[in-house]
């Protein structure tokens, strides 16, 4: 399962999720459950917004994960 990991990389430049939401200019809804990793889906047009924003390459974004077991 691929993971984004925007709240860590936000903590580790000391910047809040709110200031992220104000720069992607996306509906709070969407923005919640894309950085709690709630969604299927994210937009690439998000994507590469978020990347020029954090000042980050394509790999910082995301990490792949085990998937868990399913009951």
């Amino acid at each position: 399962m691929v993971r984004l990991r925007v709240t860590e990389l936000l903590e580790e430049r000391h910047l809040s999720k709110y200031w992220l939401w104000k720069r992607l200019g996306m509906s709070y809804d969407n923005y919640n459950k894309m950085i709690k990793n709630e969604t299927h889906s994210i937009r690439y047009d998000i994507i590469d917004s978020m990347m020029k924003i954090l000042d980050c390459p394509l790999e910082d974004l995301f990490e792949v994960i085990a998937d868990e077991d399913k009951k």
